[in-house]
């Protein structure tokens, strides 16, 4: 389990914040941001105020890294590229969540590191990560600014033979959906766009591979703006199936075989495949060597 609950008996009364910078060798920023997400415990009751003087019986959830043994495929002094694989959430939202790939970034480089951007769970793929704070900074607002260009592949349901430039809204929270988590294509929405480039079709599955460049950062960009042009990807449980259905997938009581039956894949077939940006003076574009192609092929069942 990342989170953890470490215990300490506290004999000399001490300012809530110093005793964890002191403890944990952090930051105050860092100490008062435990503190705001309750991750402090005094005597068993649940620490509010930063300023607080504490003593006695301490504890502290904190997050510690569990490797297994997931190395990064390109890195420099200042940052890191990993291949996320189908299936692993990027870092836990509560105790339970297990592992993560912020186990990893945290093992190899420390507290400071951090992923510079997102990927889905269900989306396998590059993942760009500044190993300390300064860097982090920088690589978030690379992709803030828009000057990160990046690249993803995907197997869709159905024959794409154009080069698609989709121009659609896209908005969460629609009163019509029943879940809350879904992005819709809508008028209210924000401004996204992504292109579409067919690259092989599978006569024997009627499926294509094809390229998809975002030039927009919203939440299941690719995901909504292929199903809006019904191509919708190939083992998407959220995209392309009944509400309902999509319900069941998140609350997590469907079977692996009723996800198979419904959406013809146990994974989304949806990959990071090249990230592209300037840093401190040099260029990179690293490209992953997963072969979707065969792959996604080999997965897509029916």
């Amino acid at each position: 389990m990342a989170y953890t609950l470490k215990k300490f008996v506290l004999e000399k009364p001490t300012l809530a914040f110093r005793f964890l910078m002191d403890t944990f060798e952090i930051r105050m920023g860092e100490a008062q941001k435990m503190i705001d997400k309750r991750r402090v415990f005094v005597e068993g009751e649940q620490l509010l105020k930063k300023s607080t003087v504490i003593v006695g019986n301490i504890s502290v959830v904190v997050f510690e890294g569990e490797s297994r043994g997931l190395v990064p495929v390109f890195e420099t002094e200042d940052f890191a590229v990993f291949e996320k694989p189908s299936g692993v959430m990027m870092h836990p939202r509560k105790r339970s969540d297990g592992y993560t790939l912020n186990d990893e970034i945290k093992s190899l480089y420390g507290n400071d590191a951090n992923a510079a951007h997102r990927i889905d769970k269900s989306t396998s793929g590059l993942v760009l990560v500044g190993k300390h704070k300064q860097a982090e900074i920088e690589l978030k607002r690379l992709f803030a600014t828009r000057q990160v260009q990046k690249s993803y592949l995907a197997l869709v349901h159905g024959k794409m033979d154009d080069v698609l430039m989709i121009d659609e809204k896209l908005k969460r929270d629609v009163e019509t959906s029943q879940i809350r988590l879904k992005v819709h294509v809508d008028e209210r929405g924000k401004f996204s766009q992504t292109k579409i480039t067919p690259l092989h079709y599978f006569e024997d599955k009627n499926a294509t591979l094809v390229e998809a460049i975002p030039y927009t950062g919203r939440q299941h960009q690719i995901r909504v703006h292929l199903f809006h042009v019904k191509h919708h990807i190939v083992g998407d449980p959220i995209y392309g199936v009944e509400e309902e259905d999509a319900e069941r997938f998140l609350d997590g009581t469907m079977s692996l075989e009723e996800q198979i039956n419904l959406t013809h894949s146990s994974r989304l077939l949806l990959h990071a495949q090249t990230l592209a940006f300037e840093y401190k003076g040099i260029s990179y574009k690293i490209a992953s060597q997963f072969d979707a192609k065969i792959e996604f092929y080999t997965l897509m069942k029916g």
